[in-house]
């Protein structure tokens, strides 16, 4: 004797837990990519997390892109020039004519990374749960002249690196934790962005460093290279 029930569709059957983390893994990127803010995301954590059906991970994305889709991306901009020797910063405060980046970085169980040339906007959310951040500011624009970078690492760490003669304000509040910047910027440039970190680390970890930009690299044989008679 056969079973003739009728198939559920496919909204009423049961989640997995890789089907719940692929949906976790898509809200941590919309979060990236500026799409949701943290309380969004703290919201539809929590629903993922707790969801039994497909029917109730569907909504959760519904309203993303599917990751790797193509979008329309605004025209590709000139890289900015480098700063002058007089320490002049006025042709990267602004943006420079790149748009400014995802207004948050999160790393749950993972890392984030911004580095290189990228533009910091006007406020900037770090979160490191268990798991690490790196944000370096050697060669980055500022969208404003003034930008705030609030850190949460929660058993986790968060590094942010500035270049010399940058004002650097740190406000964070280390409960079990700390905010640490072991470095002094220097005199500040005149002209040159203020960076103020504010935030909280719980177990973990925030740690402010100076350095100077990264020099490119002589090509092979360059300066050192004699023609031979």
């Amino acid at each position: 004797m056969t079973d003739e029930r009728p198939e559920k569709p496919l909204t009423e059957l049961r989640a997995s837990d890789a089907d719940r983390e692929r949906v976790v893994e898509r809200l941590r990127d919309a979060v990236a990519e500026g799409r949701l803010d943290m309380e969004e995301f703290e919201e539809r954590l929590e629903v993922a997390y707790t969801s039994k059906t497909y029917a109730e991970l569907e909504p959760l994305t519904r309203d993303l892109p599917a990751p790797g889709g193509h979008h329309p991306m605004p025209r590709a901009a000139a890289a900015p020039a480098p700063v002058p020797a007089d320490g002049s910063w006025a042709s990267r405060i602004g943006g420079g004519g790149i748009p400014a980046s995802a207004s948050a970085a999160v790393a749950v169980m993972s890392s984030f990374q911004r580095k290189g040339t990228w533009t910091v906007p006007p406020r900037l959310e770090a979160v490191a749960f268990w798991g690490s951040g790196e944000l370096d500011l050697r060669e980055a624009n500022f969208a404003e002249r003034e930008v705030v970078i609030n850190c949460i690492a929660i058993m986790g760490g968060i590094q942010i690196t500035v270049p010399p003669g940058v004002e650097v304000d740190v406000r964070g509040i280390g409960f079990m934790g700390a905010f640490d910047q072991r470095d002094t910027p220097g005199p500040v440039v005149p002209g040159a962005p203020r960076v103020v970190v504010t935030g909280l680390a719980f177990w973990g970890g925030v740690e402010v460093k100076v350095k100077p930009p990264k020099r490119p690299k002589p090509l092979k044989g360059g300066p050192n290279l004699r023609k031979e008679l």
